[in-house]
């Protein structure tokens, strides 16, 4: 039987932790030389390349599973939003695509934001995977925007003979310790696709005739392991600007965060905007963003429970690490981030999180393989 997993745009590894803890071969395609190094040093099959240039057909008969999270700036909340002026393209190369007309060029050319049209790509793959009754299953992953994308696909996939679902779904119901809300698209021909069972809510519910209820949501002080004995939390500052550079933060902050932890008098705000989201360590960090200065996350202390006399002049805020950052993004504590600190904050923000994307897997692969029921982070 086929076993051979296709992953486009995959990053530092989001999708293929789980699916290489299961024993399952996967290959990503990646451009980022970066991300490329950090899948490497994790022992992930990787070809560097542009998955816009690269062949679809030399997949074709080998491909059990198909896996797609095209880059989302142009398409975020976060960034210019020139995808949605450019979306009337890309459904148009996703239509032509289906029909096995290539019209990227020309619809490029037209496109305000060279990366909008990358969101069509999973279709040109798609499309020579077809003709030879390939894939199995199919999970793509992009910004919520995205959903009106995903549904022209759903569409088309029907039509092939696929069953599925496509919707939005929040991280943090997983066991992400973040409110990360995503659109994903589900599709397979040997079964009914829906999406997972939430297994975290936002309060915790009792047991029931029906089972045991879900946990409440994984709070940042708990994926962390602050105030735990066997796991302490990481002590080296993220430091400097995108590219690295000094530490802005005193010496001593970083301490102060780690002395501080258990009196509750720490959030994390997620970027430098006026609107950015704020939480407490007691909940799940909001969406993490990097990529930009305005994104850059940071500690800032809150006073509310802080002791008598203690205040800015003490608690000044510390700039999130990318250990820390990755672990929130539910990767393993000791994943091997490759790059400068801007390198490695980039990766991060762009990837999938492994855990859900564990959940989103399952229902696909033999659970008798995966260890504790994708539990990923060490």
């Amino acid at each position: 039987m086929r076993r051979l997993v296709l992953d486009l745009f995959a990053g530092p590894g989001g999708w293929s932790l789980p699916l290489y803890r299961a024993g399952i071969r996967d290959v990503g395609l990646e451009w980022d030389q970066w991300a490329c190094r950090t899948r490497a040093a994790a022992g992930l099959l990787t070809i560097r390349t542009d998955v816009a240039m690269y062949p679809a057909w030399i997949f074709a008969g080998r491909v059990w599973g198909f896996i797609a999270s095209p880059p989302c700036q142009a398409w975020s909340m976060a960034g210019k939003r020139l995808g949605l002026v450019d979306q009337p393209l890309v459904h148009q190369a996703v239509a032509d695509l289906a029909a096995g007309r290539d019209t990227r060029e020309h619809l490029l050319a037209a496109c305000r934001d060279p990366r909008s049209l990358l969101a069509a790509e999973p279709m040109r793959y798609l499309y020579a995977l077809h003709a030879v009754g390939e894939p199995e299953w199919i999970l793509m992953e992009e910004v919520p925007d995205v959903l009106g994308l995903w549904k022209q696909y759903a569409a088309i996939l029907r039509t092939w003979g696929f069953s599925v679902w496509c919707g939005i779904l929040n991280a943090a119901d997983y066991g992400v310790p973040q409110t990360r809300r995503r659109a994903i698209l589900i599709a397979s021909r040997v079964r009914t696709a829906e999406p997972p069972p939430p297994t975290h809510s936002k309060v915790a519910e009792p047991e029931s005739l029906f089972g045991p209820g879900r946990a409440r949501w994984v709070s940042m002080a708990q994926a962390l392991g602050w105030g735990a004995t066997d796991r302490p939390v990481p002590t080296v500052c993220a430091g400097g600007g995108p590219g690295g550079g000094p530490e802005p933060f005193p010496s001593g902050a970083r301490k102060t965060l780690v002395d501080a932890r258990a009196r509750g008098t720490w959030a994390l705000r997620s970027n430098n905007q006026a609107n950015a989201t704020v939480r407490s360590v007691d909940e799940p960090a909001g969406t993490l963003f990097f990529g930009h200065r305005a994104n850059e996350c940071t500690w800032v202390p809150t006073f509310s429970n802080a002791p008598a006399g203690e205040g800015a002049g003490a608690l000044e805020p510390i700039r999130i690490t990318a250990a820390e950052a990755g672990v929130l993004q539910s990767f393993p504590a000791g994943h091997p981030w490759a790059g400068n600190k801007g390198q490695q904050f980039s990766q991060i923000g762009n990837a999938v999180p492994p855990r859900l994307a564990a959940h989103l897997l399952a229902p696909h692969l033999d659970r008798a393989r995966l260890a504790d029921d994708f539990t990923l982070a060490a």
